[in-house]
């Protein structure tokens, strides 16, 4: 910390007091704010430099620019403003003297100092934390030291006294001894008698543990080779016989020997085994092998999924038998015949060669099965429940996995559970947590005993020593699952804990294990709140693990955020090379856990009946952690899954029937509202695996007031590539080229930018040079650009496209003045693969907060000898769009990867097409653009939102005066274009009407709330249609589109107004009346950021040009936009500027694509405030959430959900997809036995449902 040390002559940098204008801990982007609250120029504060420890940043305010000065401690402890080189600078002893001279004129800075901005003192009077408002006073921290791994440095441990005590042995030599040895040497001694006596005793201690550690060894060295054994204890002996002066001499010597034995030892026992093993081939299998337990052979029940054309000859749908055997590697496929006879076929795992999962029919999957060489057929099967079919998949995989030749796995399976224990020991069984069983998302019981590849458990207020605690979980584990399983990791702060147990085989796959923790109780000293961490490498792939006990009290939202905030920033995990990317940036998966005791803004009977009634979608509404991350204020771009569990606190200890929700204290009555405290969030790198399979709590285990929390993930892995080809040759070098860059950066500062590159698949970072290009139309953000001069190619170690696929690199961007960061990011090198260029577009983030956006154009050159690559287990299963539920041509399939990512433009088909699989017959471009998947109200990617940087409105004008604007009249202003009035009036549904978003692609495989999630990028095999308004990307007509579906969970604007806009939509012509649609959220490719500068940056794509990427006529710089984005930043802003504020048009453009229930003022919120509840929206197929203005589709209604929804019949939706009728055509041949199979008994309305499709039959 800066201002903890002493400057020159032992005096602080600070002076006898901090002074007022002095912020510790402030960040840049505060810095920023709090001058530009102050408003005037001269304004001026100093906080600590965030890119150099010890050294301070003295912030000046002139003419709105925030200009920063770095002010360094030279060797000397003398501080100095830096200067350019060659100018001698002026040093001064402390702040408060180099500040004072700059207050006076003319000495060199842009302005003089004028204006002290003091730091904002906060009240301490109200700090007090301790167990949720159970305890009088914080717990004592634990005696217990952390086990199994070193502990961190702030964990208290049993070696302190000894350091203590060598420093006091230390300091009596100097203080008193140091002077006899002198005057000895003075006198011609060629030793120094009294040193050597000092260090006799301080290594007292390290003798004994030598002499212990040896005689152990010696011991173990007998059984391998006793020559040698006998040569170790001669050795030990002669060293101990000696004594006296020797004795130091002696304890390096036997440091030698333990050091050879230790090099040598391995080698021995290895000869010895392989010796032994040659002479008894029949030895015991690895004990890892030999403890597993198998997994019994289980069987589905199943229906064939059939259609319309196979119904004449079959009949109705079949019933199966779906058997898995895991060890046997086998799929036996059973079908009952007459007379009770059985049909069966037996598949090898080698020879299914595909599942696809439906995306609208959760409980539907197809297999692909390899019939013949280069042949394959695919079947599709309904399965008793979506949870079924998740525990099927998950047999699969595991199947192929074990009968996989691949040396390392590709995919791993993680558990990973956070519990508040409430300060007393856990029950004598807790099996249920580490089985899944209990409320919310669960395993299927199939699948609940099958070990998981990685256990971490997280606790708080958990009382029991670390030794305990840990052989507790591991005999556990070793009950359920029959594996030794071997910790790898245990860090404790206080009674804050993090367990990390893999399982025997993967231990020598675990590197590079760090710990750390963090303090943010009372004043940020006492350990009863804050975080304990763990990261490592699993081969190749970094993760990370936090467990936090964050502040409580149901008004302490702000405190909590900046718990995480400090937190994030503060803990000591990973790379230490990536020290200037917060640890949300440092892993490919980062996982966050703890009691983050985030409340319930309800009143608690309100709260009540919602529980009773099992109601948790209003609740989620007002949890303040869904809140406060719709605000970004605390975990930017983590994802959680749907919650479908009760609140897991506060409960009466001793039942989970009751919540208690009051307690008489002496200040008086507290209220703990029944809330979700305990969470689990993660963050992963674009483009990689990661799915999660369950999220729950027990309902069980009673001795806490909370209830433990689970969660499982399958996590995609990558091995440490070794290249079969060796290192590249020149001619046979990858690279990594960029053609041009831009960034926005929110900062008032108009200095000098670069750009440092960081991977993993490079020898060390590199820097660009200084941008070239710099423009600003708003005062508080700065355009910067940099040309393909002024990056620097990129050569990776390794130039295999197998390698470069899992890659990732990590950018920030600094300041030239400060060498301060203001914003980072990651992007993926898979999607940039190619000859040709690709686009890239993402956000920028510091310190947890968006700080702005980049995007640019790059490539990965791969030599043509490096390019063979493999399929990844996890690509074995991908997710249909099951568009039209039939088996009609080609399978668009979507593979789950990546998160909060805007992938290129374009699709390239070089890295393998998993969905091309073949069946009878072709779907026709009007079926494929007639059916969408299904998109819940609130499922996907959270970058399509009001926020965020592909809301067109975000670049045009967000709460910025801006005449320009203003004056534009309603005619200006953009508008699709359509050649059909009627269509275009019939585009404006009204309220309560369901329309679709002609860009959606489908969502992730599971349809879930997140408040940020998954990106899924579709792979559309056929293209894009025109009738669906033209290609949502730039190059769309070139083939295969890859697109992103977006979150829709409602978030305001970002707390910074953009750029206004650009002086080019003055320039606009006028569009005939009613103007073909557009989407509402166009792809990120398509958003254009407004700018003074003629034309595009050099070297960017055509995406990037003001007005291209949209096809058709008519232009300007909003062309591509389906209502007034003047409206809608006007109605976005939350923060109120002077000057004219923009003029909305009388008559808004004909509104195409809406947020599902919701009428014209759909514009108005982005995205919908009232979306479907969940459970309607989850339950619907697709073409039901969606109106029929489709120009694609057919006359009457398109899928199920629209005819039920017709008749007012709606309620029987669920039912018929539950078994597989999920299409018109297929319903038409539906019988009464059917209808009641599902769930329709009302014979008035089974009369009603089969007149309706006679009729619809004598229509076509």
């Amino acid at each position: 910390m800066a201002g903890g040390g002493a400057g020159a002559g032992g005096v602080s940098p600070l002076g006898p007091a901090p002074p007022m204008w002095y912020h510790r801990d402030l960040s840049r982007a505060a810095a920023e704010e709090l001058l530009a609250r102050a408003g005037r120029d001269g304004s001026f504060l100093v906080r600590d430099s965030e890119s150099v420890n010890g050294a301070y940043a003295l912030c000046v305010l002139f003419q709105k620019h925030v200009h920063t000065y770095r002010i360094l401690p030279d060797d000397e402890g003398f501080l100095a403003v830096q200067t350019s080189q060659g100018v001698q600078p002026k040093r001064f002893k402390t702040l408060p003297e180099l500040v004072s001279l700059y207050l006076q004129p003319s000495q060199g800075l842009v302005t003089t100092l004028l204006f002290a901005v003091d730091r904002e003192e906060t009240a301490v009077s109200d700090d007090r934390d301790y167990s949720d408002g159970e305890d009088e006073k914080p717990p004592l921290p634990p005696r217990s030291a952390s086990t199994s791994t070193p502990p961190g440095p702030e964990t208290p441990t049993d070696s302190a006294p000894a350091a203590n005590g060598l420093s006091t042995i230390s300091h009596e030599y100097l203080k008193g001894s140091y002077a006899l040895d002198l005057e000895a040497v003075k006198q011609g001694a060629c030793s120094l008698p009294h040193l050597n006596k000092t260090l006799v005793a301080s290594c007292k201690r390290l003798n004994g543990e030598v002499d212990k550690v040896l005689s152990g060894l010696e011991i173990l060295s007998k059984v391998f080779d006793q020559q040698s054994a006998f040569m170790v204890s001669k050795m030990i002996q002669q060293s101990v016989n000696q004594g006296g002066d020797q004795e130091l001499e002696n304890l390096v010597t036997k440091l030698a020997i333990l050091k050879d034995l230790l090099s040598s030892i391995e080698k021995k026992a290895l000869k010895a085994l392989q010796d032994m093993s040659l002479s008894s081939p029949c030895a015991l299998p690895p004990l890892s092998m030999r403890h597993s337990k198998a997994i019994p052979v289980q069987a589905f029940e199943v229906k064939l999924d059939v259609y319309l054309t196979e119904l004449t000859k079959i009949g109705k749908s079949q019933k199966y038998t779906l058997s898995v055997d895991v060890e046997g590697g086998r799929l036996v496929m059973m079908k009952k015949v007459k007379d009770s006879q059985e049909d069966w076929t037996t598949f090898t795992h080698d020879k299914i060669r595909q599942l696809i999962k439906s995306q609208r029919v959760q409980n539907k999957l197809g297999i692909v099965f390899e019939k013949e060489k280069d042949k394959s057929q695919r079947k599709d099967f309904i399965f008793a429940s979506a949870k079924k079919r998740e525990a099927f998949c998950q047999l699969l995989q595991l199947m192929k996995n074990k009968h996989s030749n691949q040396d390392e796995p590709d995919m791993i399976s993680v558990f990973i559970g956070t519990w508040n224990m409430g300060s007393v020991p856990s029950p004598k069984s807790v099996a249920s947590w580490v089985l899944c069983r209990g409320l919310g998302k669960t395993l299927d019981e199939m699948t609940v005993t099958i070990p998981h590849d990685l256990y971490v458990f997280g606790t708080q207020e958990n009382s029991v020593c670390d030794r305990e605690w840990v052989e507790s979980l591991r005999a556990m584990l070793k009950e359920q699952t029959e594996l030794d399983y071997k910790p790898i990791a245990v860090q404790t702060l206080w009674n804050i804990k993090i367990a990390v147990l893999v399982k025997p085989e993967h231990e020598n796959r675990i590197s590079h294990v760090v710990m750390s923790s963090v303090k943010t109780g009372i004043a940020n000293t006492l350990g009863n709140k804050g975080a304990v961490g763990v990261s490592f490498m699993f081969n190749g792939t970094s993760f990370g693990f936090v467990n936090c006990h964050l502040t409580s009290g149901n008004e302490k939202i702000g405190r909590r955020n900046q718990n995480y905030l400090d937190i994030l920033r503060l803990l000591s995990l990973g790379d230490k090379q990536l020290s200037s990317f917060d640890i949300s940036l440092r892993f490919t998966h980062l996982f966050w856990l703890g009691d983050l005791n985030y409340r319930l803004d309800m009143d608690i009977q309100e709260i009540l009946n919602y529980i009773n009634r099992k109601e948790f979608e209003p609740l989620l509404k007002v949890d303040q952690l869904n809140l406060e991350r719709e605000k970004n204020k605390v975990f930017l771009r983590f994802v959680e899954e749907e919650i479908s569990f009760p609140p897991t606190y506060r409960y009466e200890r001793g039942s989970r029937d009751t919540y208690v929700w009051q307690k008489q204290k002496a200040t008086g009555m507290r209220t703990n509202v029944p809330s979700w405290c305990d969470r689990i969030l993660w963050k992963s790198y674009p483009e990689t695996h990661i799915v999660c399979n369950s999220y729950g709590c027990t309902d069980d285990i009673v001795t806490s007031d909370h209830s433990p929390v689970f969660a499982t993930y399958e996590v995609g892995v990558t091995s440490q590539f070794v290249s079969k080809k060796g290192l590249p040759k020149s001619s046979e070098q990858a690279y990594i080229e960029f053609e041009s860059i831009e960034a926005i950066v929110k900062t008032a500062s108009r200095t000098k930018f670069f750009i440092e590159f960081y991977s993993t698949c490079l020898e060390e970072f590199k820097k660009s040079y200084e941008n070239d290009t710099q423009s600003s139309d708003n005062i508080n953000f700065l355009r910067v650009g940099w040309s393909n001069k002024q990056l620097t190619t990129l050569k990776p170690l390794l130039s295999e496209i197998e390698y470069l696929q899992d890659q990732h690199l990590l950018l920030t961007v600094k300041s030239v003045d400060g060498y301060e960061s203001y914003g980072e990011c990651v992007l993926a090198l898979k999607s940039m693969i190619g000859s040709t260029a690709q686009q890239f577009h993402t956000y920028l983030s510091h310190r947890g907060e968006e700080t702005g956006n980049i995007r640019g154009s790059m490539r990965v050159r791969v030599p043509s000898e490096r390019m063979g690559t493999r399929e990844r287990l996890y690509e074995w299963i991908s997710v249909d769009k099951d568009e039209t539920g039939g088996p009609k041509g080609k399978s668009s399939v979507v593979s789950r990867v990546g998160h909060e990512y805007v992938k290129p433009s374009a699709v390239r088909k070089q890295l393998g097409e998993l969905g091309k699989v073949s069946e009878e017959g072709e779907r026709s471009s009007k079926e494929e653009t007639a059916a969408r998947p299904k998109q819940d109200s609130t499922d996907g990617d959270s970058s399509i939102s009001k926020n965020s940087y592909n809301n067109p409105a975000y670049y045009i004008l967000e709460g910025v005066p801006n005449q320009s604007a203003a004056a534009l009249s309603p005619e200006l202003l953009p508008s699709p274009t359509s050649t059909n009035p009627q269509a275009a009036k019939a585009a404006l549904p009204s309220a309560g009407a369901r329309t679709k978003p002609p860009c959606a692609a489908s969502g992730p495989s599971h349809p879930r709330r997140h408040i940020s999630g998954h990106p899924v990028h579709a792979i559309s095999e056929e293209g894009s249609s025109e009738d669906d308004g033209g290609p949502c990307v730039p190059g769309a007509q070139a083939g295969g589109i890859e697109r992103t579906v977006g979150s829709s969970l409602n978030r305001p604007p970002p707390d910074f107004p953009p750029p206004p806009l650009p002086k080019g939509a003055l320039e606009m012509g006028t569009e005939p009346p009613f103007p073909k649609p557009r989407p509402l959220y166009p792809d990120l490719a398509e958003v254009r950021i407004p700018s003074v500068t003629p034309g595009p940056p050099p070297g960017l794509g055509e995406g990037f040009k003001r007005g291209g990427g949209g096809g058709g006529g008519g232009g300007g710089a909003f062309k591509d936009q389906s209502c007034s984005v003047l409206q809608m930043a006007k109605t976005l802003s939350e923060s109120e500027f002077s000057g004219q504020p923009p003029r909305a048009p009388s008559a808004p453009p004909p509104l195409r694509v809406q947020p599902m229930g919701l009428g014209l003022d759909a514009c108005r919120t982005f995205p919908p405030r009232n979306p479907i509840p969940e459970s309607i929206a989850e339950d619907m197929p697709e073409e039901a959430l969606w109106a029929s203005s489709s120009s694609s589709l057919s006359v009457g209604e398109s899928s199920v959900g629209e005819w039920l929804q017709r008749l007012g019949l709606e309620r029987y939706e669920q039912g018929l997809l539950h078994n597989g009728w999920d299409d018109l055509e297929f319903l038409s041949d539906i019988t009464e036995e059917d209808l009641e199979e599902a769930g329709v008994r009302d014979p008035a309305h089974k009369q009603i449902l089969l007149e309706s499709l006679r009729q619809q039959q004598q229509q076509t």
